[in-house]
């Protein structure tokens, strides 16, 4: 299920998943201090450490059927115009730097950011896969369920809440990750859709927030804007 904070099967490890406090550090990098990273520890509360940082907002995270890696999706910077900076989905590596404040998705470097460590850009990750710019994508789940089209199969969910500093919205919808070999393949497409009354206005009926898979293969979908929770079934 899609959540900031999950265990591992053997329940022998949590992840907790700490957003930035700020769009690019403008207060100080020194306060960001243990955000913008997802955490390990063990479930006494020892051996706390960091397992991956430079995540500008990690929110949803999921393990990934076939290989049992972590899976985040990333909510990156604002400020950068209509179609800059792209909301991301990602493999989580243990120790891995995936780019903030200093870069985005890859090694493109952000002109606003003032401190520069060459360092960490040449050790960043490329994101697995770009989402759209202010989606804010949030919910993560992977498809381990059997009652929907084999297509689905082992794919991923992603939930998108939806933009709110963008001239034509975006997000606003449920899209599908469909994977192969543990990695996604193909583009993302569009699931679960109609929240947005008129792209160019700020009028919607619905914003999705976070989905789980139940034990009869069906979605659920929260929405905190109709304060709903839609299930998405398939006919047999």
């Amino acid at each position: 299920m899609d959540a900031n904070i999950i265990a591992n099967e053997e329940g022998s490890k949590i992840y907790v998943a700490v957003g930035s406090g700020s769009n690019i550090a403008e207060d100080g990098i020194g306060k960001e201090f243990m955000k913008a990273i997802i955490l390990e520890i063990n479930p006494d509360g020892t051996g706390l450490k960091v397992f991956a940082s430079g995540l500008r907002n990690p929110v949803g995270m999921d393990w990934e059927p076939d290989t049992g890696s972590l899976w985040t999706v990333v909510n990156e910077r604002d400020g950068l115009g209509n179609n800059l900076v792209p909301d991301y989905l990602t493999q989580v590596r243990e120790n891995g730097f995936y780019g903030w404040p200093y870069v985005y998705l890859g090694q493109n470097e952000d002109p606003r950011v003032k401190y520069k460590r060459p360092e960490k850009v040449g050790e960043t990750i490329v994101p697995d896969l770009a989402l759209g710019s202010h989606t804010a994508s949030l919910g993560l789940v992977f498809y381990t369920g059997k009652s929907f089209p084999e297509k689905y199969h082992h794919g991923a969910f992603v939930v998108q809440h939806g933009s709110w500093n963008r001239d034509r919205l975006s997000g606003y919808k449920v899209v599908h990750v469909p994977f192969e070999n543990g990695k996604p393949y193909g583009k993302a497409e569009d699931f679960l859709t109609g929240f947005i009354v008129d792209p160019n206005r700020d009028e919607v009926y619905g914003r999705p927030v976070g989905a789980v898979v139940t034990f009869d293969g069906s979605l659920l979908v929260t929405d905190d804007v109709a304060y709903t929770i839609w299930r998405i079934s398939a006919e047999r």
